[in-house]
C-alpha cells in the first residue's frame, strides 16, 4: 500500500471526478510510473515521533502558562522580570511562593533571592512594590502548580525517549572496524582506543544541535538514509529547498513549502542558536542575513536550516562520520579575488553613487 500526496493527482482539467473514474485514473497514473510513495517512517521510528511530539506540545503549554504568569505579576505592578533574568529560576519561584503565601513586604521578598539577583536586594524590594491581591495570589498559584506538573512529566518523557531510542538499531555506539556495537572494541581492533558515540552524541557535535533537536532530527528524518538518495533530496522533502520558478529564459526562486513542521521547527531553533556563534555556520548564517536586498534573516534561517539537516544526513548515513568545525575564518581562505570584490562591493554600498577602482601603489 502506497500513501500518495494528493497534489500528484489532481489539478487534471476536463475530466469528471466520481470515486470509480478516480480510482480508475490512480491505476493508470500508478501504471505509467507518475506517483511517487511517500515516506512512511517504520513502527518504532513512529513511536519515537509521537514522544518528541507530544514533548514538544507539553513544552509549548508549559512557555505558555509561563508567560501568562509574567502577564498577571505586570498586572499587579509586579516588575521582577525587569531585575531577575530568569522569572522561573530558584530566586523568581521563592519570591512567587512567598506571594502567594501571603507576604506582601518588598524587602522581605526581596531577601529571598540567590545568587546574582541577591546584591540587588534594593531594586528588588522597588521591582516588587505594586499592587498584588488575593485574586492575583489564586491565579499564579494555579500556574505555577501548572509549571511543575508539566516540568515534571516533560523530565520523564525524556526518559522514555531515551530509552526508546537506545532499542533502536543504528544508534547505540558502534565500531566500524570490528562491528561490536555498544562503545567497546573487539580484541585486535585497528581502532582499539578511539571514542565511540552514539548516533544523538554524533549529531549533538553539530554547532546549534543539542541533545533534544537531535531526537528530533532521528525521529522525522528516521534512520534509513536510504529512502534519500542525496542529502539535496532530505532537504526537499523537509522543504528547505527553494522551488525553482521558470518562465522562457527567466529563472527565480519561489517558496519552499509548509513540510514537516516539527522538523522545521527544531531546525530553525538550532540555526538561530547557531547564527550567534563564531562557528563556519554562524559565519555562513551571517553572510547570507547581511545580503538585505535578496536575502535576510529569515532565508538566512532557512539556509542555515538546510545545511544542518544535509550534515545530519551524512551522519546518520555513515557511522564512522564525524563533525569536524570548518572555523569562522573558512570564507577568510578563499581566493583573494573574490575576498577584494566582496570588500569593494561593501564600500560602494556604504558609499552610494562612488565608484571604487584599485591603482598601483608607488614605488
Amino acid at each position: 500500500m502506497w500513501l500518495v500526496n494528493a497534489r500528484d493527482v489532481k489539478n487534471v482539467p476536463g475530466r469528471p471526478k466520481t470515486d470509480k473514474l478516480d480510482s480508475v485514473w490512480l491505476c493508470k497514473l500508478n501504471e505509467r510510473g507518475m506517483l511517487r510513495p511517500s515516506f512512511v517512517p517504520p513502527e518504532e521510528i513512529r513511536d519515537l515521533r509521537a514522544l518528541t511530539r507530544l514533548r514538544a506540545t507539553l513544552t509549548a503549554g508549559c512557555s505558555r502558562h509561563k508567560q501568562r504568569t509574567e502577564k498577571l505579576l505586570e498586572d499587579a505592578l509586579v516588575k521582577v522580570s525587569a531585575v531577575v533574568s530568569e522569572l522561573f529560576g530558584k530566586s523568581g519561584r521563592a519570591m512567587m511562593r512567598a506571594l502567594v503565601a501571603g507576604e506582601r513586604d518588598p524587602k522581605m521578598l526581596a531577601g529571598l533571592a540567590l545568587g546574582r539577583p541577591r546584591p540587588r536586594q534594593a531594586q528588588l524590594a522597588e521591582a516588587l512594590t505594586g499592587r498584588f491581591r488575593d485574586v492575583h495570589a489564586y491565579e499564579i498559584g494555579l500556574l505555577l502548580d501548572l509549571v511543575e506538573t508539566l516540568e515534571a512529566r516533560i523530565t520523564e518523557l525524556d526518559g522514555e525517549i531515551e530509552a526508546h531510542l537506545i532499542a533502536l538499531p543504528g544508534v547505540p555506539p558502534a565500531c566500524a572496524s570490528c562491528g561490536l556495537i555498544g562503545g567497546g572494541h573487539a580484541p585486535g581492533c585497528g581502532n582499539h582506543g578511539a571514542q565511540l558515540l552514539s548516533l544523538p552524541q554524533r549529531l549533538d557535535e553539530i554547532t546549534g544541535v543539542g541533545v533534544v533537536t537531535a531526537q528530533v532530527i532521528i525521529a522525522e528524518a528516521g534512520l534509513d538514509m536510504g529512502q534519500f538518495p542525496t542529502a539535496g533530496h532530505a532537504s526537499a522533502w523537509a522543504k528547505l529547498s527553494p522551488r525553482t520558478i521558470q518562465s522562457g529564459a527567466r529563472t527565480r526562486a519561489g517558496k519552499t513549502g509548509k513540510g514537516n513542521r516539527w522538523l522545521r521547527g527544531a531546525l530553525g531553533d538550532a540555526a538561530m542558536a547557531v547564527g550567534k556563534t563564531d562557528t563556519y555556520l554562524g559565519e555562513r548564517y551571517r553572510r547570507i542575513r547581511r545580503r538585505r536586498r535578496r536575502r535576510g534573516k529569515q532565508k538566512a534561517i532557512v539556509a542555515t536550516a538546510r545545511a544542518i539537516l544535509e550534515i545530519a544526513y551524512l551522519l546518520i548515513s555513515n557511522r564512522d562520520l564525524r563533525f569536524h568545525d570548518l572555523g569562522a575564518g573558512y570564507y577568510d581562505r578563499l581566493g583573494p579575488q573574490r575576498r577584494t570584490r566582496n570588500k569593494i562591493r561593501e564600500l560602494e554600498r556604504l558609499n552610494p553613487g562612488m565608484k571604487v577602482t584599485l591603482t598601483a601603489a608607488a614605488a
